[in-house]
């Protein structure tokens, strides 16, 4: 009986001591109070004082516009940043192209040394483009270069049967029945032109000279319905002559009635 005694005692000691514990820890009070602390504007260094104000620009605000005339002045070779493109000729275009070439044949590909093979077949091209340059420049010289920078429109009369003094003694219609029966259209518009130039010369309405262009006799001539004819008769005899085109029997028989109309009314 005795030991239960003590061993419900001790569980009796047991919770009342469980009990005290938890009433003494709840009683701990922790102070969770925040304290804040204001700063004294005042109290501040300059420096700091001076962060919180905003400057007031009070400066008055002037509006700037551009004048009128203001891209003149932009307008010079100064201002120009692209290159300006000029029309070239023919004969720039050919000097062009000859440079060209000869910038080819006489570089041997930059490796300094060439064969002699090499350097013989680039001398023999260097002679080819100077004879062709030469045949070029006597064509020029001849007045048979048209076919390379184009027809020109002032073309001198001049004669390779006739000098200067004959054609004002030939006998022109018997010339042209001749290059008639050869059936030389050709050479037969240009007795026709040759003899209107004889024909206004003898009536003084132009003054032969044989280093005289179409142009020159153009510009001499006062009346107006002969200026026309004229002008119109000048075509069709560089048509036919310089420009080296073929002259069937209908063009020339329509080139022949307006070359016997004209010299008749002279």
């Amino acid at each position: 009986m005795e030991p239960k005694v003590n061993k419900l005692l001790s569980y009796i000691l047991f919770f009342f001591s469980l009990t005290v514990f938890s009433q003494t820890e709840s009683e701990i009070v922790v102070d969770t109070t925040v304290q804040f602390v204001t700063t004294d504007k005042s109290a501040l260094p300059k420096t700091e004082k001076e962060d919180y104000e905003i400057y007031q620009d009070n400066d008055s605000i002037v509006s700037k516009s551009f004048r009128e005339d203001f891209q003149k002045n932009y307008q010079s070779e100064e201002f120009r940043y692209q290159p300006v493109l000029k029309d070239t000729s023919r004969w720039d275009n050919f000097k062009a192209w000859l440079a060209y070439w000869l910038d080819r044949i006489f570089s041997f590909g930059g490796e300094g040394n060439a064969s002699v093979f090499e350097i013989i077949l680039k001398t023999i091209a260097v002679l080819i483009v100077l004879f062709v340059v030469y045949l070029i420049v006597k064509a020029i010289i001849n007045k048979e270069g048209g076919w390379i920078f184009g027809k020109s429109s002032k073309k001198k009369i001049t004669t390779t049967e006739f000098s200067e003094e004959d054609i004002h003694s030939i006998d022109f219609r018997t010339i042209i029945d001749k290059s008639k029966a050869a059936n030389n259209h050709r050479l037969s518009i240009r007795y026709y032109y040759l003899w209107l130039l004889k024909r206004m010369s003898d009536n003084g309405i132009i003054e032969w000279d044989i280093e005289k262009t179409n142009s020159d006799y153009l510009y001499e001539i006062k009346r107006t319905a002969l200026k026309e004819d004229f002008q119109y008769l000048s075509y069709i005899y560089d048509y036919s002559w310089y420009g080296e085109f073929t002259i069937d029997d209908a063009l020339f028989a329509k080139a022949e009635k307006a070359f016997v109309k004209t010299i008749n009314s002279i």
